[in-house]
């Protein structure tokens, strides 16, 4: 398959395995153009909302803060800071419902807005060619900027491939393959000058030979914008790629796949093959951070399905209550069945609305009446294969799901767990509507909290045996000590001795022989005593002398 971009070269196109055709419902959004949101009366801002170690606080409570003030710093190399998307107070900081499928809550920091949306003095703006790509990339940092089109990846630590990996081809991703979510459809119709600075700011950064920005066939005005766009900007090794509307083409692996023919190696990432991968919303942000010294303060979101009144995008602030968005939205035009975080294939279920938007809500689904319905008990696996004829990763996940079944591990790993993308095609058209991605995300938990136990247990051995190492150094050292110090006195001026135990048993033999002589001496005053003692002490010898010779019987 090929086709004809704006520039008339032929670009080759091929097929992954599997994939599906859904209904796409996105006519209920893409109509109207974003609708940017004032700020709330109230901002709940995570600090975890990237993948990696969440971010620290560095604001207290009753602090004044700026509209793009970092108020929480990036802990360790995957992490990413996260900034005040409005003026305002501080007036908490502590643990608040976040969304997430547990529906557990997680610390926050609550701005109390002022309304006044007060900037800081922005920095001189200069020329971002004349920077080194280690500069960008700590500005892309410190900006907060994470992966949009759902991994919220750090995008700093993916640009930075290493002096190992000449990336060749770098791949722009405005495929929204789930359906209801029209999010960058609408950011590619209204800010392509963004997206296409964006894709200056990593041309520059990562000099690769070829920009390809793949579109799907779904989206005509898209297409013919950013077309226009590029042939306009002059890129000329920036390629617009048509691919067919097919679920799900978006994924990594499998854009990868269709625009170069080239497989990702097991367990391996995309810059092994030379390749990049970049959403568009996250290419946006990137020119907004380098060239206006905006942070990631805000994001388009989808508000859609039968259960809101006003489906459209809007541009919403990071921190404000989705009951806020949905007010602003119109509220609910019926009692919603399910409020649904993402899309239908790859979202998950959100237990109210008191939830904050954060960097990875990208769409919002109010389900109406019969619309995206629960699913049903499951039944017994029937091994159809139907799951294997539409997995993208080439799995087998009938297997994957008897062995995290099983609880087996180790074997589960034999087949390939972790190239599994949870898309949920084998889940769709299971007949016996077993969750199969749940159990896949189990495993995986499992096996992760096992590394991580493994890895504690490594290190309290390690620690033992640095501390073992460091006392027996320490004795060590001690005993040395003490043998220097010995001969250091022995090499004193009238230290005859080398040994304090020899000079103790000479010392003993002195005070016997001293005792010796002094025995003649007392032998000697026997001469002094009278005639009848001497006469006794006579008999006395006499006697003792008979009994010695003469023992009794």
């Amino acid at each position: 398959m090929s086709f004809s971009n704006n520039l008339h070269h032929p670009q080759r196109l091929w097929h992954f395995h599997g994939g599906l055709h859904l209904e796409e419902c996105k006519a209920l959004s893409n109509g109207t153009e974003i609708r940017p949101m004032p700020a709330p009366e109230k901002l709940y801002i995570p600090l975890a909302q990237h993948i990696g170690g969440p971010a620290e606080a560095m604001v207290s409570i009753g602090e004044t803060v700026l509209s793009g003030q970092k108020i929480g710093r990036a802990q360790g190399y995957i992490s990413a800071p996260v900034h005040a998307s409005s003026s305002g107070r501080v007036i908490d900081i502590g643990d608040y419902p976040v969304p997430h499928p547990s529906g557990l809550s997680a610390p926050c920091i609550v701005i109390q807005t002022d309304g006044e949306d007060r900037w800081p003095q922005p920095p001189a703006s200069e020329n971002y060619s004349s920077l080194q790509s280690g500069e960008l990339r700590e500005r892309i940092r410190e900006a907060g900027i994470a992966g949009l089109g759902g991994a919220l990846f750090p995008t700093s630590v993916k640009l930075n491939a290493g002096p190992e990996h000449k990336i060749s081809t770098l791949i722009i991703n405005a495929v929204e393959c789930e359906p209801y979510i029209s999010s960058d459809d609408r950011l590619m119709r209204e800010q392509s000058a963004d997206i296409i600075n964006g894709i200056r700011i990593l041309m520059h950064m990562l000099k690769p030979e070829r920009c390809l920005l793949a579109i799907e066939d779904n989206k005509p005005q898209a297409l013919d914008i950013m077309r226009q766009a590029v042939s306009e900007s002059g890129l000329k090794q920036c390629l617009v790629c048509k691919i067919p509307t097919l679920y799900p083409s978006g994924g990594e692996k499998q854009l990868i796949r269709i625009l170069t023919g080239k497989e990702v190696p097991w367990n391996g990432l995309p810059a092994n093959i030379g390749i990049l991968v970049q959403n568009v919303a996250t290419v946006a942000a990137i020119a907004q951070a380098i060239l206006q010294h905006r942070p990631l303060l805000s994001r388009i979101v989808t508000l859609t399905g039968q259960g809101i009144a006003k489906p459209g995008n809007y541009e919403v602030r990071i921190g404000t209550p989705l009951s806020d968005l949905i007010a602003f939205a119109g509220g609910y035009q019926q009692p919603p069945e399910r409020l649904i975080m993402g899309g239908p294939m790859m979202g998950f279920t959100l237990h109210n609305d008191a939830v904050p938007i954060t960097k990875g809500s990208n769409c919002i689904i109010a389900t109406g009446r019969d619309e995206l319905p629960e699913a049903v008990d499951a039944l017994a696996c029937t091994r159809c294969g139907q799951c294997e004829r539409v997995c993208p990763a080439q799995l087998l996940p009938q297997q994957l799901y008897w062995y995290a079944r099983a609880r087996d591990m180790d074997k589960i790993q034999d087949y390939n767990l972790f190239d599994c993308i949870e898309c949920g095609c084998c889940a769709h058209v299971c007949p016996s509507h077993i969750p199969l991605v749940q159990y896949y995300r189990f495993a995986k938990n499992e096996i992760w909290a096992k590394e991580e136990d493994k890895r504690k247990s490594d290190r309290a051995r390690e620690r033992h045996q640095a501390r073992e190492a460091r006392l027996a150094r320490l004795e060590q050292q001690r005993k040395s000590r003490l043998r220097r110090k010995k001969e250091a006195l022995n090499k004193k001026p009238g230290n005859k001795t080398a040994d304090p135990k020899k000079t103790a048993i000479e010392a003993a033999m002195k005070r016997v022989a001293e005792k010796k002589k002094n025995r003649p001496a007392t032998a000697a005053n026997t001469q002094n005593l009278s005639a009848d003692q001497e006469k006794q002490i006579q008999q006395a010898n006499a006697r003792r002398q008979a009994t010695t010779e003469d023992p009794p019987a």
